[in-house]
């Protein structure tokens, strides 16, 4: 379990981890509970088996990853497994939808569906929180600590 939360006391990898997790703990929510204009659970298992084919059981755990991976960033309880969850989400994501529409958002309204630069940001702060830990003010690091 230590290398799981092994972690420094630095303060900008805290700053990634709360960042990320504040955004997917806010998305997380839209899928999970209908927050923030979100279609909840259902709608979303909806969406993702019927309309982009994943299978029912991979559908669930990518919302559960989104949703509770949002909140175990937020306290840095288990970062690396959340950045992990959160990174094959993301992967997902890129490769069943984004790809197709090119690198860039829709910011002009002029593609067919959003880019994927997004996701490539994302996937580099779920990286160096897989690689360097939760950072400062982390349950992981709390856990980390040598018993006396």
């Amino acid at each position: 379990m230590k290398p799981i939360v092994a972690t420094t006391n630095d303060v900008s990898l805290a700053v990634c981890r709360l960042v990320l997790g504040i955004i997917f703990f806010a998305h997380g929510a839209q899928i999970t509970l209908g927050w923030f204009g979100g279609f909840g659970f259902s709608g979303t298992m909806h969406f993702m088996t019927a309309q982009l084919g994943i299978p029912t059981i991979f559908a669930a755990i990518s919302i559960v990853a989104q949703f509770l991976g949002g909140i175990g960033l937020i306290v840095g309880l288990l970062s690396r497994i959340a950045a992990f969850g959160i990174a094959c989400v993301m992967l997902v994501a890129v490769i069943k939808v984004h790809l197709a529409v090119g690198f860039f958002m829709n910011w002009y309204g002029v593609q067919k569906g959003e880019g994927y630069e997004y996701h490539l940001l994302v996937l580099a702060i779920c990286l160096l929180i897989i690689v360097k830990g939760a950072g400062a003010l982390s349950i992981d690091q709390i856990l980390s600590k040598e018993k006396k």
